[in-house]
């Protein structure tokens, strides 16, 4: 772009877009005297943790004992965040009726929880309800309480999460992006906010779907946790039996169940349950069992989270001060692309550990796709 008149001041206009990345900016370059180029910047965010080899978090490390890598080539660590700071958490309770126990289990175990935080960290609670539409009552997802670090607020609002006739799973994670992480954060929360889900996984009534979330999630850099409750005992005493009195499958989970033998599934298969036998019912319901379980191994795993198993409610607990812990010992490093191409493409991230002991591990986030123009 030239300029008419020498003693015009020069302004750099930077291009954001709304991404998994936390933003930074960075001294624009000049062509000569009187050019600019126009460019983007965008700080990638990579939260970790560093563990010994009995599973210890290691603290009180240095940018200097981590090296990183996308694709392979070395970047440069242009940001650090020591374990001390604080974490932005979207607390999501599924209260559907697929979970074991009672309600009141549910808000014990995560006012616990949320008890194990440091004070410095903020939270907001998603849970499900039964919303009325007409003369309809459909599950939904709602942001109970927003983003806050005041824990009689949170207290409150964990009073009031009720429960729902369905399991919106999908619709509650799409929450966490577009309404509790919507915005860019603060610099002192960048690269550090996480989804810590209440669920078994098995979604029944969502709109979205497990591909939108998963993409979702990665572009927002949001750390995935999963305290995983097996519900499916439970669950499978009700399929069986007459029709009339046995708790159903949706259309949906049917649905999802066929489209996972891929070509080999049968298009006339019925979408009826009451038309479904009682060994056939089982087969549907170990099948979306594992594909909600591998679906969190999934996104815990990219995210450099982690799914942690709870045998019901009072093993949430136990699962869900591991998580606290967790997010209490989070390094996280930012470094700006050396790849400048705005492709959409996936690029791997490595971490890698310099001057520290062998046996010494590190569990970080997998990679990222890059913005398109």
């Amino acid at each position: 772009m030239k300029l008419g008149t020498p003693c015009l001041l020069l302004f750099l206009t930077l291009s954001f877009e709304t991404s998994l990345f936390a933003q930074k900016t960075t001294p624009p370059p000049k062509k000569d005297d009187d050019e600019v180029v126009r460019v983007d910047t965008e700080l990638v965010d990579v939260p970790l943790i560093v563990v010994d080899p009995a599973g210890k978090p290691v603290l009180n490390l240095k940018q200097t004992n981590f090296a990183i890598f996308e694709d392979g080539k070395t970047q440069e660590v242009a940001d650090f965040a020591a374990t001390n700071a604080p974490f932005e958490v979207a607390l999501l309770l599924d209260t559907s009726g697929s979970t074991r126990a009672d309600l009141q289990l549910i808000q014990r175990a995560a006012q616990m929880f949320i008890d194990s935080l440091r004070p410095g960290d903020r939270v907001s609670i998603i849970s499900f309800k039964t919303a009325i539409d007409g003369d309809r009552k459909a599950p939904a997802a709602e942001v109970v309480s927003g983003l806050t670090d005041n824990r009689a607020t949170l207290r409150s609002a964990l009073e009031r999460v009720s429960t729902s006739n369905g399991t919106p799973y999908y619709d509650g994670v799409m929450k966490v992006v577009e309404e509790v992480f919507s915005g860019q954060p603060k610099d002192e929360f960048r690269g550090r906010r996480a989804l810590v889900a209440l669920t078994d996984g098995v979604d029944s009534t969502s709109i979205a779907t497990f591909d939108e979330t998963r993409e979702a999630l990665g572009k927002a850099g949001v750390i995935a946790y999963f305290v995983q409750v097996d519900t499916r005992p439970y669950f499978e005493e009700g399929l069986l039996g007459p029709c009339e009195g046995a708790t159903r499958f949706s259309q949906a989970q049917i649905r999802r169940y066929y489209r996972s033998f891929g070509s080999k599934a049968n298009p006339e298969q019925t979408s009826n349950f009451c038309e479904l036998g009682d060994f056939e019912r089982l087969a549907i319901s170990k099948k979306l069992y594992e594909i909600a379980n591998s679906e969190m191994t999934s996104v815990a795993k990219q995210s450099g989270g982690k799914v942690f198993p709870a045998g019901d409610l009072n093993d949430a607990r136990t699962a869900f001060r591991s998580v606290a812990a967790e997010i209490g010992t989070k390094y996280s490093l930012g470094y700006y692309s050396s790849n400048g191409k705005r492709d959409g493409s996936y690029r791997k991230i490595r971490v890698e550990l310099r001057g520290l002991p062998t046996g010494v591990q590190v569990r970080a986030r997998e990679g990222y796709t890059a913005p398109t123009n």
